[in-house]
């Protein structure tokens, strides 16, 4: 007889959108991010795409492309945790004065 493997243990999403985002790992903040990042490839294509063909201003805006593109896959993989140490800093007390 054949015995199934489950893949993935049932999840309760009776909560609705909270659940669905808490079983990827995922916060509003962290969506945000990466809409901000999908946003800023779609300008780095966009500029890839307009190139001229005068060589020298070709170079210089297709860096600045490249470069564009690299900032929005860096903001894409590490940017909740970016985020995240600056918007949940530890609140201390002030020290006392003297």
């Amino acid at each position: 007889m054949r015995t199934f493997t489950n893949l993935a243990a049932p999840v309760d999403m009776s909560g609705g959108f909270s659940d669905f985002f808490a079983t990827i790992g995922m916060t509003g903040g962290g969506l945000v991010t990466k809409g901000i990042a999908a946003v800023i490839a779609i300008i780095a294509v966009r500029m890839l795409l307009q190139l001229s063909n005068d060589p020298k201003s070709a170079l210089r805006k297709g860096s600045m492309a490249i470069g564009t593109l690299f900032v929005a896959v860096i903001l894409a993989l590490y940017g909740s945790t970016l985020f995240s140490t600056v918007t949940q800093a530890p609140v201390t007390a002030p020290a006392p004065k003297e």
